[in-house]
């Protein structure tokens, strides 16, 4: 896991035996993609302590990661200045 890792609750239902603070980062992934440094600092625990609860999770079938999403192409600055003409002309 690194920092902008990308972490959600998996289907599988949630067993009674888990420790509260296995337990409270799964509630906090159900409700979507949290990347790994907004799930240490909601749940106010060093990174080093979440990324092993993470991992003991993510082994036993709990979690669902995937890669953060690629950085995005720049634009050609052409195209918007287009846009942007464009727009002034029809709405001034």
């Amino acid at each position: 896991f690194n920092l902008i890792t990308l972490v959600t609750a998996s289907e599988q239902r949630q067993p009674s035996h888990l420790d509260p603070e296995k337990r409270r980062l799964l509630e906090l992934c159900s409700g979507g993609y949290l990347s790994v440094a907004e799930i240490a600092g909601h749940m106010g625990l060093p990174i080093g302590i979440v990324k092993v609860l993470l991992s003991d999770l993510s082994t036993d079938g709990y979690l669902v990661t995937r890669a953060p999403a690629p950085p995005a192409q720049l634009v050609d600055v052409s195209l918007l200045q287009e846009v942007l003409d464009g727009l002034q002309a029809r709405f001034g």
